[in-house]
């Protein structure tokens, strides 16, 4: 990876332009720079979540999956480099099924919602749906590496488990979506 950060006021970007990891730069409306912003935000947010009341084990897979996605953000940042491996997928789909074997199944659709935790998790999950969106799209355009796409895909899926999860840690359950309401 590039130098570490030691000045954030550098100016260089004021043209519209920002620099990638490799020192290259590219425009920051660039398919690339909104993929890297819309993970970097997805991180935030389960930032924003972890701030919450958690089950131990729920916060420590947060935190694994925060620096995940920082991996995430240094490969994108680098085109052609691979930060992302398949194993980081392979532990969010051992996660999912941990935690999807102490759900009962759904019958109905569920509203994001119940507990604040859990209303947390749901907006992580749709900023993942859109980094994913915004990966996709770079793909299109650009040779990535699979492992990132599938991350993102796994993990809205964990996200959508874990906001199950936490309503039940918080004492309540989902909100059903009622048809005809």
């Amino acid at each position: 990876m590039g130098n570490r950060l030691t000045k954030i006021a550098t100016r260089t970007g004021d043209a519209g332009t920002t620099g990638l990891g490799d020192g290259s730069r590219t425009s920051k409306d660039s398919l690339r720079i909104a993929a890297i912003g819309d993970v970097d935000e997805l991180n935030s947010n389960l930032g924003v979540l972890l701030t919450e009341t958690l089950p131990e084990d729920v916060r420590s897979a947060l935190l694994h999956i925060q620096h995940d996605l920082f991996d995430l953000g240094g490969e994108l940042s680098i085109p052609g480099y691979e930060l992302v491996k398949p194993e980081q997928v392979l532990q969010l789909d051992e996660w999912l099924a941990h935690y999807n074997a102490s759900l009962p199944r759904l019958a109905e659709f569920i509203l994001p919602g119940g507990s604040r935790a859990a209303a947390v998790a749901h907006v992580c999950r749709t900023v993942c749906r859109r980094a994913e969106r915004a990966l996709v799209a770079l793909g299109a355009q650009e040779a990535l590496n699979e492992a990132p796409r599938q991350y993102l895909n796994r993990l809205s899926d964990l996200l959508f488990v874990l906001a199950r999860v936490l309503n039940r840690a918080g004492g309540g359950s989902d909100v059903l979506w009622q048809r005809g309401r």
